[in-house]
């Protein structure tokens, strides 16, 4: 019998990833938005305000080609409490490091398979971040609304 291999298109899979990941913080109380620029230039994925006010990062990874192309994670690290990757269900696990934290995700839903290792902001950077946080989702409410 023949393998049967589903293969998505990277969007759809970015997008589905996204989705379940960012359901899955709103199931562990944390605020998610979506495409958030850092004040360094890059652009993370996922970013979370939790009810602490502890910020977590998710680096959504479509596929292997889309993980070894695209290295920059550790420049997310000084940006947050706590840094995943989110991956979909069929992705090789095995190629990603053992440091960061691991979401796998569908459309639908998201588990934690390891739990991010824990880094704390300091008080400053922390102040900055959460207040450019609520003012681009205030920005986004009101530009929704």
């Amino acid at each position: 019998m023949d393998a049967v291999i589903l293969t998505f298109s990277r969007p759809e899979t970015t997008s589905a990833v996204t989705r379940g990941a960012a359901r899955l913080f709103m199931a562990m109380g944390y605020a998610p938005l979506l495409e958030v620029g850092l004040p360094h230039g890059r652009r993370a994925d996922i970013m979370a305000l939790g009810p602490r006010g502890q910020i977590a990062i998710a680096e959504v990874k479509s596929g292997p080609l889309d993980y070894f192309t695209d290295r920059k994670w550790g420049e997310y690290l000084p940006y947050c409490d706590a840094f995943f990757f989110a991956v979909a269900p069929e992705f090789p696990l095995s190629i990603l490091p053992a440091e960061p934290g691991l979401i796998v995700a569908d459309a639908f839903d998201g588990a934690v398979l390891r739990e991010a290792p824990l880094a704390p902001l300091t008080g400053a950077r922390r102040k900055a971040l959460t207040i450019a946080f609520g003012r681009l989702a205030a920005g986004r409410a009101t530009a929704l609304g």
